[in-house]
């Protein structure tokens, strides 16, 4: 996918540009390309920016450590204002106020349509990465602790053998 330098988005027809997607995306490990579309429409001050996308990847569940593979999908869309960055001034507290948090982008830049998808397929991740909810996690083979006294690393023999004779 190529950027898009914005003004020339002013000339395209209803300001908008479609891409159709079917791609592997080089920062994101998948196991089939992304498929799905990306509209980016200027709107004066702001583009907006919509897609809709699918993919599947491979996850690891964080309570047995297994690999598993799930779709991702997005379906989404997000307004970006277009103002010239304003110089950063560094304080040591700087309060934000909601209407600031916001994506800008110069009105004479380029938007990368790949890096925004992979923006989202990232966020669409889930948090909580589990193969199936009824996952018991990693199983102790050693049960109680008289299997444990029993159960001992062949590593150790020689230390043990070495404490027997001690004690004797």
């Amino acid at each position: 996918m190529q950027r898009i330098y914005v003004p020339h988005l002013l000339k395209a027809p209803g300001n908008t540009r479609t891409i159709e997607v079917n791609d592997y995306l080089s920062d994101l490990e998948t196991l089939t390309p992304v498929k799905g579309s990306i509209q980016v429409q200027h709107r004066g001050n702001f583009l907006e920016v919509s897609s809709q996308a699918e993919t599947i990847t491979t996850l690891t569940c964080h309570r047995c450590l297994q690999n598993y593979n799930t779709r991702i999908q997005v379906d989404t869309s997000e307004f970006i204002w277009l103002q010239d960055p304003q110089p950063e001034t560094y304080a040591e507290e700087v309060e934000v106020g909601l209407d600031e948090l916001v994506e800008t982008l110069s009105p004479q830049g380029h938007f990368d349509p790949a890096e925004w998808l992979y923006e989202q397929l990232c966020l669409a991740m889930p948090q909580r990465q589990l193969c199936d909810q009824a996952c018991e996690g990693i199983t102790n083979s050693v049960a109680s602790s008289e299997d444990r006294a029993t159960a001992t690393d062949h590593r150790w023999a020689a230390l043990s053998a070495l404490k027997q004779q001690l004690s004797e």
